[in-house]
């Protein structure tokens, strides 16, 4: 006789005791977390974009089975979120005019539902929430082509204070999602290479260039260009570019020295303003 099949009962009864087990677990993920604060006291920096984005890489790549990989994503965005504040005050300033949510629901995504989110009618707003302390990291829309007051042109500073790009959501799209936009993190975070990820410099210039031009100069020395955003200064003062740089770039790097001798005397300056890991790809996944 075949072995009978244990009963929905049993059954139940195991999902209970596998309940327990991961919960045990998430209590001790956070008091390993407590421990880390604790070694980390008095920092003003306790979070790591570069390293949640390999942690949800590593979860992707190593899933198996019938629960969709979106729903693995956002539970440990969920828990990921809720150990950040225990580290210390977390909130978010994100640009949400009126009643235009797109960017709200996908900050919300991210940073879970227990995070602080504030919003702001400008993306310069959000950027003085971060130089006031009210928010930690702030959440802007991708940069448009032509526009009149840019936010990003305050971001090409020598100032260590000045925030920086650090993420791009959404990080990891989920099947059925509204499109909104991709939005960009800034926070006073230092960049992180992950292995996978786009650098944004900001290149300022003592006058005009060509888009072309500065394009070409840019690929000579091994920086691979994505896209471009350029503002002229009022009064024929020059310009600011942020480009976006299919690689990572610190600020060390030596092609930005081989590019700073191309450019010569018309450079003024030419820094990172941030990095963000890719962002996770489901197509080409079982969800």
């Amino acid at each position: 006789m075949p072995p009978a099949s244990p009963s929905v009962d049993a059954l139940r009864r195991e999902i209970d005791e596998i309940d327990a087990a991961i919960h045990d677990l998430i209590m001790r993920r956070a008091r390993v977390v407590e421990r880390i604060a604790q070694s980390k006291a008095g920092a003003k920096v306790f979070i790591r974009p570069g390293r949640e984005a390999g942690i949800l890489r590593r979860l992707v790549a190593r899933h198996q089975g019938s629960v969709p990989v979106a729903a693995i994503v956002r539970i440990w965005r969920e828990m990921i979120a809720a150990m950040t504040l225990i580290q210390g005050p977390f909130a978010v300033a994100v640009y949400a005019p009126d009643d235009d949510r797109r960017l709200w629901d996908i900050a919300r995504d991210h940073y879970g539902t227990v995070t602080p989110l504030a919003p702001a009618n400008t993306a310069q707003a959000v950027l003085r929430a971060l130089a006031e302390g009210s928010a930690t990291v702030g959440v802007v829309p991708v940069p448009e082509e032509e526009e009149t007051d840019p936010w990003w042109r305050f971001l090409i500073s020598d100032d260590t204070k000045t925030p920086k790009i650090i993420g791009r959501l959404p990080f990891c799209s989920r099947p059925g999602q509204k499109e909104g936009g991709d939005a960009l993190i800034l926070g006073a975070v230092p960049l992180e290479a992950t292995g996978q990820d786009h650098t944004l410099l900001g290149v300022e210039l003592a006058q005009d260039m060509s888009r072309g031009r500065l394009k070409d100069m840019m690929e000579a020395v091994n920086l691979p260009v994505g896209w471009f955003r350029i503002f002229h200064l009022p009064g024929g003062g020059g310009s600011v570019h942020l480009i976006e740089v299919e690689d990572f770039v610190d600020g060390d790097d030596a092609r930005l020295g081989a590019l700073a001798e191309k450019l010569g005397d018309a450079l003024v300056r030419v820094l990172p303003v941030g990095a963000y890991a890719l962002p996770i790809t489901l197509e080409a996944r079982k969800s």
